[in-house]
């Protein structure tokens, strides 16, 4: 046997095995919001003592999962990477998947638009893949783990305009741009650096405000009227 492969293998069941449990399952989706949690946060969401969420907490973190961040005497856990996130994500895809026809039961709020680990999802995040897609602004190409978006001339005029500054997004060690399948609307999103960059421009901007302990982004009226006017967006 391949030696690379059984150690993959391996690590895929490990990781498996680590989300395997209902507890360790609510840490993990509670934190696709992207924001930190302490561990007595934590233990509130999985609905387990602080003990046993501490033993969670480590076994998540073993399998890099999850990463703690000390700050003062506290200390913060997040996920691991944007890859967990959307692996979350896709579990979401398979999970929901087994009904015999596709009912999403995602809050309203939650369906509009909401934050996937650091990037937009729900129905804004695949309107604005959508119009970046009909305007030609990125080209998809296969690749190994996935899609990537390339983007075109008029791609980089367009993202620049907006705000977004491309070099310094493509200086960040991860994914620039790819296809992320959005689990309540069933179609594609932005995923990567790219997508990231434009939701930090859409909050300083004001287009879009994050709802305080939820995943939820609420779509403000200067937003909306941004959003028609640059990209003939309406939602």
């Amino acid at each position: 046997m391949n030696p690379e492969r059984h150690d993959a293998e391996r690590t895929i069941s490990e990781i498996g095995a680590a989300i395997s449990e209902p507890a360790r399952v609510r840490i993990l989706y509670s934190l696709l919001d992207g924001r930190a949690r302490t561990s007595t946060e934590l233990a509130m969401v999985a609905e387990v003592s602080p003990s046993t969420t501490s033993a969670h907490l480590k076994r998540l973190h073993r399998q890099k999962l999850i990463t703690g961040i000390a700050q003062g005497k506290h200390r913060y856990y997040r996920l691991y990477s944007p890859d967990v996130a959307d692996a979350l994500e896709a579990l979401n895809l398979i999970a929901s998947s087994s009904r015999d026809e596709f009912l999403p039961n995602t809050p309203g709020d939650l369906m509009l638009a909401r934050t996937c680990y650091d990037h937009i999802a729900g129905r804004l995040g695949v309107a604005l893949y959508n119009n970046f897609a009909d305007r030609e602004w990125f080209c998809i190409r296969s690749v190994r783990n996935g899609s990537a978006c390339d983007l075109s001339a008029q791609g980089r005029n367009g993202f620049a305009s907006l705000g977004i500054d491309l070099e310094e997004t493509s200086r960040l060690r991860r994914r620039f741009a790819y296809e992320c399948l959005d689990w309540s609307e069933r179609r594609p999103h932005l995923g990567g650096a790219l997508a990231a960059s434009l939701l930090r421009v859409m909050l300083e901007k004001n287009w879009v405000e994050k709802e305080l302990d939820s995943r939820a982004l609420t779509i403000t009226d200067y937003g909306r009227r941004e959003l028609r006017r640059r990209l003939n967006i309406q939602l």
